[in-house]
């Protein structure tokens, strides 16, 4: 039951990490956009979304498992 605890508290740590850094890191590429054309403008976005995913899985995705893994080794 402990990887499953750690893997709970590392789900909830990275929900909010990735609330934070996202938060900050995209707020920042926003304000420096200095796209002119739409096309421009487009590119930016999707650079930004793909940006947004790798976020999602690093906090996300591996915070949990790490959770989990130490909870197991050092409650059980």
């Amino acid at each position: 039951m402990a990887g499953w605890f750690g893997a709970l508290i590392g789900f909830g740590l990275g929900l909010l990490e990735y609330r934070l850094i996202s938060a900050v890191v995209i707020g920042a590429l926003r304000r420096t956009d200095r796209s002119e054309t739409q096309a421009e403008k487009d590119d930016y976005e999707r650079r930004i979304r793909i940006l947004r995913v790798v976020l999602v899985v690093m906090t996300i995705g591996v915070t949990p498992i790490l959770g989990f893994v130490i909870g197991r080794t050092l409650f059980g």
